[in-house]
């Protein structure tokens, strides 16, 4: 009997509809509570018009998730592109927001073209050519930016206080901040920040069953009619929402085209880290799948491409396959792709019956949200894990970071990525191997054996991988790394994920020859190095 669950798919397409309707459409709701506020959250922190969140999802949802590779993520706006959305908005409209957001627009219609192009030129392996320790120190950069942003709005402060400041000013600014505080908002900022915080910790499965984003909402809006915040406080302290027809129009611009470096900057900044972050989200979404299918990257990679042509077009924000949400999809039972299209539906639903319910948000309930985003983005327990899988993961970590906060993502993730290729080097990685590891497939009976030699290193994986994925399901297959004088710990993360796909459709993986090889570290994952090895 447990075989035959084992071997249970649930149907895709309208059968699939038909078949998990009720299951689906429990769980898109739970998922529409969650990002409801989050959407509106995003778009307000990115200098967006706040319903631009919600459009963004709207299409995720009604849209992308028909046509996507993957059955069980979310598509929508994402906290992991406030900082680059902002960005672009400030230096395109350098100081007027309208005018910035529609020139954005016209860099993120070219973004989702060009991710469309990442996906029929089968380029959804790309972010396994990335470290890892760059990637989440990247994200972690990210989550102390939303961070900084978000503080003055949680207090309240007068918009014109931030103004204009980089994220390490805005840090150092919080006494001023704090001393400027609206204690009306602040109260409401502070117990809304206190519930998304205090909320994993509590043990009542039926409580539980209530996002924290909702039981936000449920608290602040009450709150904040008693306090009579429409006729006591700044019109800045609520969000504005207006109505979903007399904002939907085509309002990109590609004036600022003229603006070349800019232009490109954003347009490779979009489409990378956009890219980047949906791809990470569909591996770790489809290793929590009960049913272990298997996305298609490249085809979701299109499916998102596609969905940011038509957001940029209408005003929306970027769409990725966001983690957070995906999550809850699955812990909440979404069987199919229709889960992400019902708590599109459930959106476009709300707003149409429901947009001035909207309006009673305080705006430092929403900046509670993406604080708490923030600090799981750059979470100690993030430096601490990456500690531990050796030191010179955390010097990549934090020169991604450091150089992030300084210049931007992209000069961060870069820098981080040279920092790891100067560390191969020193530990004798021979540099004909950067690009290419010799790999060599043979076959004999049921067994493959898959020899690598030289060095399996972030920036060769890619074709190792593609010589890992030649090999048909239902063989014994034996990685042999004996040859190698360096594994790093990105290959040893990325083997791991093979290992487990492989044998979730049948077949066993064996990795053999890292006996001579010396960890870094005590961790599972850590970079290994063969002291034995001859050139």
């Amino acid at each position: 009997m447990n075989s035959k669950v084992k071997k249970y798919i649930p149907a895709d397409g309208i059968a699939g509809l038909k078949e998990n309707f009720s299951a689906d459409a429990i769980s898109g709701f739970i998922v529409f509570l969650l990002a409801l506020p989050l959407s509106l959250g995003i778009a307000k922190a990115s200098d967006f018009p706040p319903i631009m969140g919600l459009i963004t999802a709207i299409i995720g949802g009604l849209l992308v998730s028909l046509i996507s590779g993957s059955r069980l993520t979310i598509k929508g706006p994402a906290a992991g592109l406030i900082v680059i959305v902002a960005g672009a908005v400030a230096e395109f409209g350098h100081g007027d927001n309208v005018l910035g957001w529609k020139l954005a627009l016209g860099a993120m219609v070219i973004a989702g073209l060009v991710q469309i192009l990442f996906g029929v030129l089968k380029l959804g392996k790309l972010a396994d050519f990335f470290p890892l320790s760059a990637i989440h120190g990247m994200l972690a950069a990210i989550g102390i930016i939303i961070i900084a942003k978000q503080i003055p709005v949680l207090l309240n402060d007068n918009p014109t206080l931030a103004k204009g400041k980089g994220p390490l000013e805005l840090l150092a600014n919080i006494p001023n901040f704090i001393m400027n505080l609206d204690y009306k908002a602040t109260i409401i900022g502070v117990v809304s920040l206190s519930i998304m915080l205090g909320w994993p910790y509590i043990k009542n499965k039926y409580i539980k069953m209530f996002p924290a984003p909702l039981v936000v909402l449920l608290f602040a809006i009450p709150a904040e009619l008693y306090m009579d915040f429409a006729h006591t406080e700044p019109a800045y302290s609520l969000v504005k929402i207006g109505n979903l027809v007399d904002n939907i129009n085509f309002n990109a611009s590609f004036a600022g085209i003229s603006q070349t470096g800019t232009f490109i900057k954003f347009v490779i900044m979009f489409a990378l880290v956009g890219t980047l972050e949906s791809l990470l989200t569909v591996k770790a979404i489809d290793l929590t799948d009960p049913f272990k299918r298997k996305s298609n990257t490249n085809k979701d990679l299109i499916a998102v491409g596609i969905g940011n042509v038509f957001a940029a077009f209408l005003g929306g924000l970027p769409m990725i396959a966001e983690v957070a949400r995906s999550s809850s999809n699955v812990n909440n039972g979404g069987k199919t792709r229709w889960a992400n299209f019902f708590h599109g539906f459930f959106i476009l639903a709300f707003l149409l019956v429901a947009s001035p319910l909207l309006e009673m948000i305080p705006n430092a309930a929403l900046a509670a949200m993406l604080v708490t985003v923030g600090i799981k983005l750059a979470h100690p327990k993030e430096f601490i894990h990456t500690f531990e899988i050796g030191k010179e993961q955390l010097a990549i970590f934090l020169v991604t970071i450091f150089f992030t906060l300084f210049e931007d993502l992209l000069v961060g993730i870069a820098a981080g990525m040279v920092l790891n290729m100067i560390i191969h080097l020193l530990h004798g990685t021979p540099i004909s191997s950067f690009f290419k590891a010799p790999t060599e497939v043979a076959f004999e009976g049921n067994d493959y054996l898959v020899t690598i030699s030289k060095a399996a290193i972030f920036t060769n994986f890619l074709g190792i991988k593609r010589k890992l994925e030649e090999i048909p399901y239902g063989f014994n297959v034996t990685i042999d790394l004996k040859n190698t004088k360096l594994v790093d710990n990105s290959v040893m993360e990325n083997l791991e994920h093979f290992v487990h796909d492989y044998e979730s459709n049948g077949g066993k993986v064996t990795i053999v020859g890292l006996e001579n090889h010396t960890a870094f570290s005590a961790h599972p994952k850590s970079s290994r190095k063969n002291l034995n090895f001859i050139n």
